[in-house]
Order: C-alpha cells, then structure tokens, then sequence
C-alpha cells in the first residue's frame, strides 16, 4: 500500500500518513519546482543547480550566486531588478 502513495504523493511520499494532505502536497510542489531545470543568467544554460539554502550554480559555466531558498529567482527579486533597471534607465536620460 505504502508504493502507490509515493506515486500519488510525489516526493512527499516518504512523510506516509503524517502531516496531513495539505502539508504533503505543498512540500511536493515546493521540492518539483526547486528540482526543475533553471536556466543561468550568465551563459543560458539549463544546468542551474541548488547548492545549499539561497546558493545557486551554474553547472556549465560555474557562475555562482544567491537566489531564493527553493528558486532562483524570487518575485519580489524580479521586482527589485525591475525597479533598478528603470531607475538606471531614467538617469540616462
């Protein structure tokens, strides 16, 4: 019984029945999104691997640098970059 909840579940499987439904199913989309290819912002690659807790690497070209904790890139980084971006953009000008 316990083999076809490891399917269902995802990487969450290994947790069986504790921790309750919604818990599991979160800690699956969380650990899928932070194991998907992601790509460097240096060379473009697919080869982006987490190293520890915010530590991201480049498996290609070895560019190393701090991210989110489960992603790369974090929403409110995209929003910061942005922001930097448009602010350097007006003092062109």
């Amino acid at each position: 019984m316990a083999e076809g909840t490891k399917s269902r579940t995802g990487s969450a499987g290994r947790f069986g029945a504790r921790y309750g439904r919604v818990a599991r199913k979160r800690v699956a989309d969380i650990e899928s999104d932070m194991n998907d290819d992601h790509t460097c912002p240096d060379c473009g690659s697919d080869a982006v691997d987490r190293q520890g807790t915010g530590i991201w690497q480049c498996g290609r070209c070895g560019y190393k640098y701090a991210g989110g904790t489960y992603r790369p890139e974090t929403p409110a980084g995209r929003t910061v970059k942005r922001s930097i971006r448009a602010a350097l953009g007006e003092d062109e000008e």
